[in-house]
Protein backbone atom coordinates (compact mmCIF):
# COMPACT_ATOMS: atom_id res chain seq x y z
CA UNK A 1 0.00 0.00 0.00
CA UNK A 2 1.48 3.38 -0.95
CA UNK A 3 2.30 5.62 1.93
CA UNK A 4 0.99 9.15 2.18
CA UNK A 5 3.31 11.93 1.11
CA UNK A 6 4.50 13.53 4.32
CA UNK A 7 5.59 16.70 2.48
CA UNK A 8 2.05 17.46 1.32
CA UNK A 9 -0.46 19.05 3.72
CA UNK A 10 -2.82 16.29 4.85
CA UNK A 11 -0.35 13.60 3.78
CA UNK A 12 -2.58 12.35 0.95
CA UNK A 13 -1.18 10.10 -1.77
CA UNK A 14 -1.99 10.51 -5.47
CA UNK A 15 -4.64 7.76 -5.52
CA UNK A 16 -6.50 9.43 -2.67
CA UNK A 17 -6.21 12.82 -4.31
CA UNK A 18 -7.55 11.43 -7.60
CA UNK A 19 -10.42 9.73 -5.77
CA UNK A 20 -11.29 13.08 -4.16
CA UNK A 21 -11.31 14.83 -7.52
CA UNK A 22 -13.41 12.07 -9.11
CA UNK A 23 -15.92 12.03 -6.26
CA UNK A 24 -16.26 15.81 -6.45
CA UNK A 25 -16.87 16.00 -10.20
CA UNK A 26 -19.37 13.12 -10.13
CA UNK A 27 -21.15 14.67 -7.13
CA UNK A 28 -21.35 18.05 -8.87
CA UNK A 29 -22.69 16.57 -12.10
CA UNK A 30 -25.10 14.17 -10.42
CA UNK A 31 -26.42 16.82 -8.00
CA UNK A 32 -27.13 19.21 -10.85
CA UNK A 33 -28.77 16.47 -12.95
CA UNK A 34 -30.98 14.98 -10.23
CA UNK A 35 -32.09 18.35 -8.86
CA UNK A 36 -33.08 19.43 -12.38
CA UNK A 37 -34.92 16.13 -12.93
CA UNK A 38 -36.86 16.52 -9.67
CA UNK A 39 -37.47 20.21 -10.21
CA UNK A 40 -36.34 20.59 -6.62
CA UNK A 41 -33.24 20.35 -4.42
CA UNK A 42 -30.84 17.42 -4.19
CA UNK A 43 -32.49 16.48 -0.88
CA UNK A 44 -35.88 16.38 -2.59
CA UNK A 45 -34.44 14.21 -5.37
CA UNK A 46 -32.90 11.85 -2.80
CA UNK A 47 -36.22 11.66 -0.92
CA UNK A 48 -38.11 10.80 -4.10
CA UNK A 49 -35.51 8.20 -5.06
CA UNK A 50 -35.51 6.55 -1.64
CA UNK A 51 -39.31 6.47 -1.56
CA UNK A 52 -39.38 4.80 -4.98
CA UNK A 53 -36.47 2.41 -4.49
CA UNK A 54 -36.64 1.07 -0.94
CA UNK A 55 -38.71 3.02 1.57
CA UNK A 56 -42.27 1.75 1.89
CA UNK A 57 -44.44 4.23 3.78
CA UNK A 58 -41.58 5.41 6.02
CA UNK A 59 -42.15 7.58 9.03
CA UNK A 60 -41.03 11.18 8.76
CA UNK A 61 -38.26 10.31 11.23
CA UNK A 62 -36.94 7.42 9.12
CA UNK A 63 -36.92 9.64 6.03
CA UNK A 64 -35.04 12.27 8.07
CA UNK A 65 -32.46 9.65 9.00
CA UNK A 66 -32.02 8.45 5.40
CA UNK A 67 -31.56 12.03 4.13
CA UNK A 68 -29.50 13.31 7.06
CA UNK A 69 -31.76 16.31 7.63
CA UNK A 70 -33.07 17.81 10.84
CA UNK A 71 -36.66 17.07 11.82
CA UNK A 72 -37.76 20.59 10.90
CA UNK A 73 -35.82 20.44 7.61
CA UNK A 74 -37.53 17.16 6.72
CA UNK A 75 -40.97 18.61 7.49
CA UNK A 76 -40.23 21.66 5.30
CA UNK A 77 -39.00 19.38 2.52
CA UNK A 78 -42.16 17.29 2.77
CA UNK A 79 -44.27 20.46 2.67
CA UNK A 80 -42.63 21.41 -0.66
CA UNK A 81 -42.95 17.88 -2.06
CA UNK A 82 -46.59 17.75 -1.02
CA UNK A 83 -47.26 21.15 -2.65
CA UNK A 84 -45.76 19.75 -5.86
CA UNK A 85 -48.07 16.74 -5.64
CA UNK A 86 -45.16 14.30 -5.23
CA UNK A 87 -45.99 12.90 -1.78
CA UNK A 88 -48.81 12.73 0.69
CA UNK A 89 -48.73 12.18 4.42
CA UNK A 90 -50.88 9.55 6.04
CA UNK A 91 -51.28 8.26 9.58
CA UNK A 92 -48.42 6.02 10.63
CA UNK A 93 -48.66 2.45 11.86
CA UNK A 94 -48.76 3.39 15.55
CA UNK A 95 -51.26 6.25 15.30
CA UNK A 96 -48.73 8.75 16.67
CA UNK A 97 -46.43 8.88 13.67
CA UNK A 98 -46.92 10.07 10.12
CA UNK A 99 -45.93 8.03 7.11
CA UNK A 100 -44.93 9.37 3.73
CA UNK A 101 -46.39 7.98 0.51
CA UNK A 102 -45.16 8.65 -3.01
CA UNK A 103 -47.91 9.76 -5.43
CA UNK A 104 -48.04 8.80 -9.11
CA UNK A 105 -46.55 12.20 -9.99
CA UNK A 106 -43.86 11.63 -7.37
CA UNK A 107 -43.09 8.22 -8.86
CA UNK A 108 -42.65 9.80 -12.29
CA UNK A 109 -40.35 12.46 -10.83
CA UNK A 110 -38.37 9.76 -8.98
CA UNK A 111 -37.90 7.82 -12.21
CA UNK A 112 -36.61 11.01 -13.88
CA UNK A 113 -34.16 11.39 -10.98
CA UNK A 114 -32.95 7.79 -11.43
CA UNK A 115 -32.45 8.30 -15.17
CA UNK A 116 -30.59 11.59 -14.68
CA UNK A 117 -28.25 9.94 -12.16
CA UNK A 118 -27.78 6.94 -14.44
CA UNK A 119 -26.84 9.21 -17.38
CA UNK A 120 -24.10 10.90 -15.36
CA UNK A 121 -22.73 7.58 -14.12
CA UNK A 122 -22.90 5.87 -17.54
CA UNK A 123 -20.94 8.75 -19.01
CA UNK A 124 -18.30 8.55 -16.28
CA UNK A 125 -17.97 4.77 -16.59
CA UNK A 126 -17.76 4.98 -20.38
CA UNK A 127 -14.04 5.67 -20.12
CA UNK A 128 -13.40 2.15 -18.78
CA UNK A 129 -13.18 -1.14 -20.65
CA UNK A 130 -15.24 -4.14 -19.53
CA UNK A 131 -12.23 -5.61 -17.68
CA UNK A 132 -11.42 -2.27 -16.04
CA UNK A 133 -15.06 -1.96 -14.95
CA UNK A 134 -14.89 -5.35 -13.22
CA UNK A 135 -11.76 -4.32 -11.29
CA UNK A 136 -13.30 -0.93 -10.50
CA UNK A 137 -16.50 -2.60 -9.21
CA UNK A 138 -14.48 -4.78 -6.87
CA UNK A 139 -12.42 -1.86 -5.56
CA UNK A 140 -15.38 0.48 -5.11
CA UNK A 141 -17.31 -2.26 -3.29
CA UNK A 142 -14.39 -2.62 -0.91
CA UNK A 143 -14.24 1.17 -0.35
CA UNK A 144 -17.98 1.40 0.31
CA UNK A 145 -17.93 -1.43 2.84
CA UNK A 146 -14.95 0.22 4.53
CA UNK A 147 -16.88 3.48 4.81
CA UNK A 148 -20.10 1.87 6.03
CA UNK A 149 -21.43 3.32 9.25
CA UNK A 150 -23.35 1.52 11.96
CA UNK A 151 -27.06 1.30 12.70
CA UNK A 152 -28.72 4.66 13.25
CA UNK A 153 -26.38 6.47 10.85
CA UNK A 154 -27.77 9.31 8.79
CA UNK A 155 -27.29 10.13 5.10
CA UNK A 156 -27.51 6.53 3.98
CA UNK A 157 -24.97 5.46 1.35
CA UNK A 158 -27.64 3.94 -0.90
CA UNK A 159 -30.15 6.82 -0.69
CA UNK A 160 -29.88 7.45 -4.45
CA UNK A 161 -29.07 3.89 -5.58
CA UNK A 162 -31.15 1.88 -8.00
CA UNK A 163 -31.55 -0.97 -5.54
CA UNK A 164 -32.50 -3.52 -8.20
CA UNK A 165 -29.12 -3.13 -9.91
CA UNK A 166 -27.23 -4.55 -6.93
CA UNK A 167 -29.97 -6.99 -5.96
CA UNK A 168 -29.81 -8.52 -9.44
CA UNK A 169 -26.01 -8.78 -9.50
CA UNK A 170 -23.99 -11.73 -8.23
CA UNK A 171 -23.17 -11.06 -4.59
CA UNK A 172 -25.87 -8.40 -4.26
CA UNK A 173 -25.26 -5.06 -2.57
CA UNK A 174 -21.84 -5.07 -0.92
CA UNK A 175 -22.96 -2.63 1.78
CA UNK A 176 -26.18 -4.54 2.52
CA UNK A 177 -24.31 -7.81 2.64
CA UNK A 178 -21.69 -6.37 5.02
CA UNK A 179 -24.39 -4.81 7.21
CA UNK A 180 -26.24 -8.13 7.52
CA UNK A 181 -22.98 -9.90 8.40
CA UNK A 182 -22.05 -7.28 11.03
CA UNK A 183 -25.42 -6.47 12.53
CA UNK A 184 -27.70 -9.37 11.56
CA UNK A 185 -31.01 -9.09 9.79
Amino acid sequence: MPEADQDVPGGLDRAGNLLGALSLVITDQATDAIAAAAGRSESAAAALSALLQFLDRPTVDLLRQVLGLTSSGTVRLLDRLEESGYVRREPGADGRSTSVVLTDAGGQAARRVAEARARVLREAMGALSRDERAVFEELVSKLLVGMMRGPGATRWICRLCEIGVCRGAPGGCPVGKAARARYGG
